[in-house]
C-alpha cells in the first residue's frame, strides 16, 4: 500500500516521508515542561492557584484520565473546544454559554455545530469537582485550557505548563463574529494567514496549531468539496477512493478520522499525511502545497520533537489571546451560564482603559 502512494515527481517529499516513518516516536517526556514559552499576558501566571486551589491541576487531570479511558474521542473534542473558544473574542469561555431568550449561543454558529456535547459536559463536571475541593475560584476559561493541555498529553503528546488566571466573559460573541473568526476548512493558506494575523499568530503558529488535526474526526461536509464534482488534483487518488467509500455523494452524513495513520494518538503523523497528499481538508493539504508553509510541514514530518516544541509555544500563545484577568469578567458558578445579577451591558465587570485592553492581547 505504501508503495502505491509514492510520488515520484516529488523526491524531496518522498525522502522526508521515509525519514519520518523510520523515526521511532519519541516519548512525550522528551519535550520538557520547562521548554520554550511565549511571554505571559499580564495577569496570568503558572502558579495562579498555588494558594487558592493547590490541587486544581491534578483534579482536572485525574478526571480526564478516567473520562478519556471511557471515551477516547473526548481528548480531540476538548482540544478543539479550546481552539474555538480562543479564536472568537479570546480565551474567555464564551463558547460554553448556552443561548438565552435574548442571546444566541456561539454554539449555534455554523463552525461550532459539530463541537461534541461530551466536551461541554466534561468542562462542567470538572468545574463541579473543583468547586467541591476549593470553592468557586477556578474559572471555566482556565478549565478549558487545562483540559486541552491534559488531552494533548494523555493522547501521547507533550507535557507542558499552562499559564492561569483567566476570567470568564459575561457575553457570547455574535453569530457574525464567530463566522468571521473561524476560517472554513475550505480555506487556503492566504486566507488562513490573514485570519490568524488578526490575533497575532504567524505561519509557524498556523502549521503547528493545525497539527491538532492529528486526532479527531471530520464530517463529510467539511471536505466533500475536494471529492465532488471532480477530485482535487492535490489529493492522493487512492486516498480519495477510500474517502468516497465513507462519503459516496454530496451531503452524506458520515465521519472519518482526521489522521489515517494514528487517529487516536497525538503525534506528527498528520504532517506525514500531508506529504503523501492525504490531508483531509483544503486547509490541511494547502499547508504542503503553499511554498510559505511547506518547509515547516516537512520539518515537522521529519521531527516529532520539533513539532512538539513548536506546538507548546504556539498553543500557549494562542491560549492567551485577549484574556480577561483581575477584576474583568467573572468566575462562573455554571460554565454554561453567566452568574445571576451580572451586568448585561458590559463585556466585563469593569471598563478597561485602552492601554489595558491592548496589553491583554497575546504577546
Amino acid at each position: 500500500m505504501a508503495a502505491s502512494r509514492r510520488c515520484a515527481a516529488v523526491p524531496a517529499a518522498t525522502l522526508a516521508l521515509v525519514a519520518a516513518l523510520l523515526m521511532s516516536a519519541p516519548a512525550a517526556a522528551e519535550v520538557a515542561a520547562a521548554g520554550r514559552y511565549p511571554p505571559l499576558a499580564p495577569g496570568l501566571s503558572f502558579d495562579h492557584y498555588k494558594k487558592s486551589c493547590p490541587k486544581a491541576e491534578s483534579i482536572v487531570k485525574d478526571f480526564l484520565k478516567a473520562a478519556i479511558r471511557q471515551n477516547v474521542g473526548l481528548a480531540a473534542a476538548l482540544i478543539r473546544l479550546h481552539f474555538h473558544d480562543c479564536f472568537v473574542q479570546g480565551c474567555d469561555a464564551s463558547i460554553l454559554l448556552d443561548s438565552t431568550p435574548t442571546e444566541k449561543s456561539e454554539q449555534e454558529a455554523g463552525p461550532n455545530l459539530t463541537l461534541r456535547p461530551a466536551a461541554f459536559k466534561a468542562i462542567n463536571d470538572i468545574r463541579d469537582h473543583l468547586e467541591k475541593a476549593c470553592g468557586r475560584v477556578v474559572s471555566c476559561a482556565d478549565i478549558v485550557a487545562l483540559a486541552a493541555r491534559d488531552s494533548v498529553q494523555l493522547g501521547g503528546g507533550p507535557a507542558y505548563r499552562v499559564p492561569l488566571g483567566r476570567r470568564d466573559s459575561l457575553k457570547p460573541a455574535s453569530q457574525d463574529t464567530v463566522n468571521g473568526a473561524l476560517p472554513a476548512p475550505t480555506s487556503k493558506v492566504t486566507t488562513l494567514l490573514g485570519a490568524l494575523s488578526k490575533i497575532n499568530l504567524d505561519a509557524t503558529d498556523l502549521v503547528a496549531l493545525s497539527g491538532g488535526h492529528t486526532v479527531g474526526i471530520a464530517h463529510c461536509s467539511s471536505f466533500e468539496n475536494r471529492l465532488f464534482p471532480t477530485q482535487d488534483a492535490t489529493m492522493n487518488q487512492r486516498f480519495a477512493g477510500h474517502l468516497k467509500l465513507t462519503c459516496p455523494v454530496v451531503g452524506t452524513v458520515n465521519t472519518t478520522v482526521n489522521d489515517i495513520r494514528t487517529p487516536n494518538t497525538f503525534d506528527n503523523k498528520y504532517y506525514v499525511d500531508l506529504l503523501n497528499r492525504e490531508g483531509l481538508f483544503t486547509s490541511d493539504q494547502d499547508l504542503f502545497t503553499d511554498g510559505r508553509t511547506r518547509p515547516i510541514v516537512e520539518n515537522f514530518a521529519r521531527s516529532q520533537k520539533a513539532f512538539f516544541e513548536q506546538f507548546i509555544f504556539s498553543y500557549v500563545k494562542m491560549g492567551q489571546i485577549q484574556v480577561l484577568t483581575g477584576s474583568q469578567g467573572q468566575i462562573r458558578a455554571n460554565c454554561s451560564a453567566r452568574n445571576a445579577g451580572s451586568n448585561d451591558d458590559l463585556p466585563w465587570s469593569v471598563v478597561e482603559s485602552v492601554v489595558d485592553a491592548a496589553e491583554s492581547l497575546v504577546l
